[in-house]
């Protein structure tokens, strides 16, 4: 199975590199997932969630109490 995130189903991209001649080869480029351990109803399940998904709290960590809401300045 290919790594995917969890969340956002995030997985790699694909283009061609550029040499200095111009020369075109495939490559990819990889989201930054990180394996981490999530809790899924009563549940725990080890995944591969993407960073931004991680800092934007779309999954919640196992063991881990939910962010505190941010206060508006005015």
């Amino acid at each position: 199975m290919a790594k995917v995130c969890y969340s956002c189903g995030k997985g790699p991209s694909f283009g061609n590199a550029r040499s200095h001649s111009l020369r075109a080869t495939r490559r990819r480029w990889n989201p930054n997932l990180q394996k981490v351990r999530i809790q899924e109803g009563p549940a725990t399940k080890r995944v591969w969630v993407c960073a931004s998904c991680l800092k934007a709290f779309k999954v919640q960590k196992a063991g881990i109490s939910p962010a505190p809401p941010v206060a508006e300045s005015v």
